[in-house]
């Protein structure tokens, strides 16, 4: 039995895959600990996962305004006292990274204790932590056909992202019941990532008469702090169709089964949900994101047959594309079978056993231990 320490916090994106490989671990006779960060998101998606260890980690993401630098440069030396702490008193194998700002006091303080650490990049553009923690790591798993300069190549495993036990393909119907929403009229899901994305609420919110002439249900997870929580009918014509808003889900499984289409941003996490739950799916990416990752990862799904790209600056034309999706059942079928064959690859069973051949192939010093 081996021990991993998987840092994954700050975003829903950074925290699912973590849960994921913590879930394979487990399963496989190993312990893991997961550092998180003490944002609202990340407390709210651990609350089911009773069975693993969760520690908040000290530390703010970085950013250029002086007051989120300052703080950033004052929150990271905590947070590697922490890791180093830690680090001694358990004594991890592993340490392993999804990126993000709860990543780097981890990995600094694998580096300065001989302790082997692992990178995992979801993004088609990798990430500030990934580009610049990189060559600390003895492996860096990245996306099919992405390079990474800065990585000696021999540390570079090309594989995607793992996705939670729960994440499965469920029956369209039991879905729609269990959301309660009506079994015969078809779902347009709308999705934010864990953030919410306020451009998205407002423009389903000003549709939601057109799609109630369509006959089209909407559930829309509007995002912490973004919307409200509630139903409300919309009517057309004397018609009345359900409209349901939820500032946050846990049970985002169901709300893609539910659902013949969602529109949705364009994060790693979020796009590798949608090709397990095989559900088509509009991308809308995030025009700031870092380095434009959004774009990059949307286009690739795209370019795969999973779904269709409509930028923000375009959304004048999403109500349009997606109406056309939904009144065609070949295209979303088209995209089912592409979704499909995007799943055919085992991520996290190769990643669990990468990580393993990186315990038996040693070259770690010993850890002092805290008495």
């Amino acid at each position: 039995m081996s021990r991993f320490l998987i840092t994954c916090g700050g975003t829903g994106g950074h925290l699912a895959p973590g849960i994921a490989l913590a879930e394979g671990l487990v399963a496989r006779g190993h312990e893991a600990k997961l550092l998180i960060s003490d944002k609202k998101v990340d407390a709210r998606m651990i609350e089911k996962y009773g069975a693993f260890t969760f520690l908040p980690v000290p530390g703010t993401p970085f950013g250029w305004s002086p007051r989120t630098l300052l703080w950033c440069a004052v929150t990271q030396p905590l947070g590697i006292l922490f890791c180093l702490r830690l680090a001694r008193s358990w004594r991890p194998d592993v340490i392993v990274g999804f990126g993000g700002f709860t990543s780097a006091p981890a990995v600094l303080a694998g580096k300065m204790l001989g302790i082997p650490v692992a990178l995992h990049e979801a993004n088609r553009v990798p990430g500030r932590a990934i580009r610049k923690l990189g060559r600390f790591a003895r492996r860096v798993y990245l996306p099919p056909g992405v390079q990474l300069d800065s990585v000696a190549p021999e540390a570079i495993r090309h594989l995607g992202l793992p996705v939670r036990r729960e994440v499965t393909r469920r029956d369209q119907t039991a879905a729609r019941l269990a959301l309660k929403l009506d079994p015969g009229r078809p779902v347009l899901a709308i999705l934010g990532g864990s953030q919410g994305a306020a451009p998205l609420n407002a423009w389903v919110r000003q549709r939601l008469t057109a799609f109630a002439a369509a006959g089209v249900q909407i559930y829309c997870v509007t995002g912490m702090d973004k919307g409200w929580d509630g139903a409300t009918v919309a009517k057309s014509e004397g018609a009345e169709t359900r409209m349901t808003f939820v500032s946050f889900s846990d049970r985002i499984p169901e709300v893609m089964a539910a659902a013949d289409l969602v529109v949705t941003r364009a994060g790693a996490g979020t796009l590798a949900e949608l090709v397990r739950c095989g559900t088509p799916a509009v991308l809308v990416p995030f025009p700031h994101a870092a380095d434009d990752h959004q774009a990059a990862n949307a286009a690739y799904f795209a370019e795969q047959g999973g779904g269709l790209v409509v930028p923000e600056s375009s959304l004048a034309d999403l109500e349009r594309v997606v109406l056309r999706v939904l009144g065609d059942s070949r295209q979303r079928d088209a995209f089912r079978a592409n979704l499909r064959r995007m799943d055919e690859e085992d991520n996290l069973g190769s990643l669990l056993r990468d990580l393993e051949d990186v315990i038996v192939g040693g070259g770690r010093k010993a850890v002092p231990a805290v008495a």
